[in-house]
């Protein structure tokens, strides 16, 4: 028996654990401590930089959104191996989207701390008659409000399934 939400959720509880703050109290781990709002405020542009990445994916433009990327950027579509550079990662986007009439990705839960984004969401993709809802949780690594790396975890089976 397969539960597709373990790997999200498992992934979320990791992630909250390891970004939480020594003893709980704040950001250096003292009782009474202020947080540092640097860190805070940094954790939610880099937030707000991957809403904004996901909602221009209903745009379809390959250029706008390797525009998200540093000139170095890494994405790795985890069943595929990873590219990287701007101009690959268009390569790759406008190589898998060609196809694609339609996408809307739906945003269940995202959370940042520092430079890292998580987003789990679900992706909505339409190829003409065939379409697909797909589970995926994304792992950005940013670097001056750009994406310096991007890894979604997703099945494959489930995408395959839906386009073909």
């Amino acid at each position: 028996m397969r539960c597709p939400r373990t790997g999200p959720i498992l992934l979320a509880v990791v992630f909250l654990f390891a970004c939480s703050p020594p003893g709980g109290d704040s950001a250096d781990g003292s009782p009474g401590a202020e947080p540092d709002m640097t860190q805070s405020n940094q954790a939610a542009d880099n937030e707000q930089v991957i809403v904004d990445f996901i909602e221009a994916w209903s745009r379809l433009d390959p250029t706008e959104l390797a525009g998200f990327f540093t000139e170095d950027g890494v994405y790795h579509n985890m069943p595929s191996q990873p590219v990287q550079g701007r101009a690959n990662v268009e390569a790759l986007i406008r190589g898998f989207s060609a196809t694609w009439t339609q996408t809307t990705w739906d945003i269940l839960n995202i959370m940042s701390s520092g430079n890292v984004v998580i987003a789990e969401r679900v992706d909505r993709t339409r190829a003409g008659d065939r379409s697909v809802d797909l589970p995926v949780v994304g792992v950005f690594e940013m670097e001056a409000g750009k994406i310096k790396v991007w890894r979604d975890y997703f099945d494959l089976g489930t995408y395959t399934t839906g386009m073909n």
